[in-house]
């Protein structure tokens, strides 16, 4: 079996600036391999948005993508308060960022229901006081 790419990324909490810039990144590399486009926008929306969940709730993580010949693999995972509630968490509007955040843009609550959207499978794992760890694939 051929061996996947394999790209890790820390995702530095609290910084918007460079919010999304693995993401950036990945979609990158997806686009000089051929990937279809629909795929990689499927890619790049998931990514980002758990990058951006990362930079909101966690104060940052880890984003792990392994580029199959079949799917591309993203494991994002930090060290973060957990989600308390995932069914709740998993509904559209759902947020609880603070209004700073909301005030910037973010926190509308479409974090982890368009992650599941935009990707073919979705495992979410979560403890409180522990951190969340969400693998996504997208088929190619």
């Amino acid at each position: 079996m051929t061996e996947p790419i394999r790209l890790h990324f820390e995702v530095d909490g609290e910084n918007f600036a460079s919010a999304g810039a693995a993401s950036e990144a990945v979609k990158m590399r997806l686009k000089q391999i051929g990937v279809d486009p629909a795929v990689v926008r499927k890619v790049s929306i998931a990514m980002y948005e758990g990058e951006i969940n990362m930079v909101i709730h966690a104060k940052g993580g880890r984003a792990d993508v392994a580029i199959w010949p079949t799917h591309v693999e993203l494991v994002l995972s930090d060290d973060g308060p957990g989600i308390a509630d995932i069914d709740l968490a998993m509904q559209e509007g759902y947020s609880t960022a603070p209004d700073a955040i909301r005030s910037l843009g973010f926190g509308a609550g479409m974090g982890l229901p368009n992650m599941k959207k935009y990707s073919d499978e979705m495992k979410l794992e979560s403890e409180v006081g522990k951190g969340t760890t969400v693998t996504m694939r997208i088929n190619l």
